[in-house]
């Protein structure tokens, strides 16, 4: 007997038919993955799948991830034949402004999908980090219950596509899943060898399962296209139920097909991938499925009702998951606070535990992150983290704690556990950056990664997708500037900081001294829809005396504050960030000694948390009729011009750097005290 029956297969055609009409009706969009992929989303979503349409953020429900998210009609056809919200009218609306069905899928956006895709291979390199998150989240609330029977036991699934597995952050993540034994994590290939510029051959030739094999995956190959082209389901299902049963390593399907089938001229075509085929072709296409060539849009009210009883399976499921939950609560009460809190992603108040650095003691704030990750680790059993091979440069490691990893890759340095707390990436940024955002759409725990900033370029892509997404990630970058110095222009930062200060919904957090790090890991941990980058020094710099004349360092939260301030209206305003704002200090004291002059200095920690301040406080800081301004940090003037206006003055740097001695670049290209003096001189000439 099939695993599919009449009214399965009428639903699946239904897909194919709705899929080309929404595309042509849009005038753009993919309809031919869409259209040959259909019964393999509709066999996951209405049989291999656990999720419950009425609560699509059901803890205990399965994983979908659409990595090949230009095919969005392929999620949106199955939400709508599911009954997760979407209506005939939704699909009507592809790709129009404020619809349910944007032109790639959008988290948050549309009830059932579970991250934004579409830069290809993010996607299944972020499923890698659901994997990881659900791991962890189980060694945290259920490590000793048998695979599959916790309540915290789900899988991830991941439909990609050609391209996907082409991009190289796929297989660095390929990589770790390997080595992670992700027994969790089931990927569905679309092997259509078709992208845009058509057959596969001309770009894309190895084997790629081969590949995946050699990562430590499992690998299984169903050929729809062997002998007379045929969808079969059933061999399909059989294969995906293996891999389900595979629980120690990660499972990957290659499933040949024909892009666009059955359509009589563009199957098989890289005419079919990105544009509407016509409406002569989709005559052709619905005369080839049997329904009527004639009727948009058309409904077989039976398939949908059908297929929407999957509410009802949906329901049961969570029925059943919520007794076994309420069996571990009632065997395991010493844990539900800890599952609450995670489940409502509640972050507990670390305040009592950051640790207060003495004035004078001069640290690298790489150094005193490290030391407030510890404090924070101590009461937050749900953070963890790493870094992509830097762990000692970056200072990210958990003390004591075991890694993350299966027991048999223990070595002389680390010792191992699956559900340990460091995370180790190896040198592997793109992935990292990924994974991490896995973590947090996945669940409550607490993620970071680490590498140097000049290698926030390569975590880019990722870091833009978390902004867009609204999610909490948080990305720990040391090495922040030509300090880093001998290692020379390669790897010294200069436009980085306002590159990822340019990306909407990003903080860029630089702490100038060890008690800022305190509360800069504070108000990245309070953060619920904005993802952090943590901007730390190679070089030690000053502890600041807090009280009296400087400012307290919990005004660090508000993103910029006066931290040494001057009686009256100041005459010029010293504006800073990280290992400068020691600069700025030494020049508010030669003003004040040498010129009489009234400096004040501002410490600006991260611009994004300073502008949400109310516009009072941000005059108090910042008053409007001060136009004397001077600005200073070791990177590209750009994103200070906003503060220092027309009048004001940068010391900046607007080149690369080179190999050298740290405080020889900075007495070179102009980066010092004596540059912020001077500056500071004529700014307020300029201004009178």
């Amino acid at each position: 007997m099939s695993i599919l029956n009449e009214l399965d297969l009428k639903a699946i055609k239904m897909a194919k038919a709705i899929s080309a009409d929404a595309v042509e009706k849009a005038k753009s969009g993919h309809p031919g993955s869409a259209i040959s992929i259909a019964p393999a989303a509709y066999l996951l979503y209405q049989k291999a799948m656990k999720h419950n349409p009425k609560n699509p953020n059901w803890e205990g429900r399965d994983r979908f991830i659409l990595s090949m998210g230009h095919s969005s009609l392929t999620q949106y056809l199955q939400l709508y034949l599911g009954g997760f919200g979407l209506e005939l009218d939704d699909l009507k609306a592809l790709r129009t402004m404020g619809s349910l069905t944007p032109g790639h899928p959008e988290y948050k956006h549309t009830a059932g999908v579970e991250m934004t895709t579409g830069p290809l291979g993010q996607g299944i390199a972020t499923a890698v980090g659901f994997a990881y998150g659900q791991r962890f989240q189980r060694g945290l609330l259920d490590p000793e219950a048998k695979a599959g029977e916790s309540p915290f036991d789900y899988n991830v699934f991941v439909l990609t596509g050609d391209g996907c597995l082409e991009e190289g952050i796929s297989q660095e993540a390929a990589s770790l899943a390997g080595l992670q034994k992700l027994g969790n994590l089931i990927v569905l290939w679309d092997n259509n060898h078709i992208t845009i510029e058509d057959d596969t051959k001309i770009a894309f030739t190895e084997n790629v399962l081969a590949r995946y094999e050699a990562d430590g995956w499992h690998t299984q190959k169903v050929d729809w296209r062997e002998g007379e082209y045929h969808e079969d389901a059933d061999s399909l299902y059989g294969a995906i139920e293996k891999a389900k049963s595979v629980t120690d390593k990660p499972s990957i399907i290659s499933l040949e097909t024909l892009i666009a089938w059955p359509c009589p001229t563009k199957t098989n075509s890289g005419s079919s991938h990105g544009a509407a085929l016509g409406a002569d072709e989709i005559k052709g296409l619905k005369e080839n499925l049997g329904l009527n060539p004639n009727a948009d849009f058309d409904v077989d009210e039976e398939a949908l009702a059908h297929s929407r009883k999957l509410i009802e399976r949906g329901e049961e499921a969570q029925k059943e998951w919520n007794a076994k939950l309420e069996a571990w609560k009632a065997a395991n009460p010493d844990k539900v606070a800890l599952y609450e809190r995670i489940i409502k992603r509640e972050v507990p108040d670390v305040s009592s535990v950051l640790p207060v650095f003495p004035e004078g003691e001069s640290v690298a704030t790489r150094a005193s992150s490290g030391k407030v990750i510890n404090a924070i680790a101590e009461i937050m059993p749900e953070l963890w983290g790493g870094s992509a091979d830097l762990a000692g440069s970056n200072n990210t490691t958990i003390d004591g704690a075991k890694s993350f990893a299966p027991v048999e890759n223990t070595t002389g340095k680390w010792t191992t556990s699956p559900y340990g707390r460091v995370l180790h990436f190896g040198v592997r940024e793109h992935a990292m950056a990924a994974i991490l955002n896995g973590i947090t759409l996945t669940g409550g725990t607490k993620a970071f990664g680490g590498t140097f900033f000049q290698f926030a370029d390569y975590m880019r892509p990722a870091c833009r997708l978390a902004a867009l997404m609204g999610i909490p990630s948080i990305y720990v970058w040391s090495h922040d500037s030509i300090a880093v110095g001998e290692d020379g222009p390669t790897h010294q930062p200069v436009e980085h900081l306002a590159a990822m200060r340019a990306i909407p919904n990003f903080n860029i957090v630089r702490p100038a001294d060890s008690n800022e790090v305190s509360w800069a890991w504070k108000g990245i941990l309070d953060e619920e829809s904005t993802p952090s980058g943590l901007i730390l020094t190679r070089q030690t710099i000053p502890t600041f005396p807090r009280g009296g004349d400087f400012g307290d360092a919990k005004n660090t939260l508000k993103g910029g504050y006066t931290l040494l301030d001057t009686p009256g209206e100041p005459d010029v305003i010293l504006l800073a960030t990280g290992s400068e704002v020691q600069l700025a200090v030494k020049a508010a004291k030669m003003l004040a000694e040498n010129d009489n002059v009234k400096a004040r200095v501002v410490s600006m920690p991260c611009f994004e948390w300073f502008e949400k301040q109310t516009d009072e406080y941000k005059e108090s800081v910042l008053p409007k009729s001060v136009k004397a301004r001077v600005s200073v940090e070791a990177g590209i003037a750009m994103p200070w011009l906003k503060y220092i206006g027309d009048t004001g003055i940068a010391i900046s740097l607007e080149h690369f750097g080179e190999s050298a001695d740290p405080e020889a670049l900075f007495e070179k290209y102009g980066i010092t005290a004596d540059a912020v003096y001077s500056a500071a001189i004529e700014t307020i000439e300029k201004n009178k």
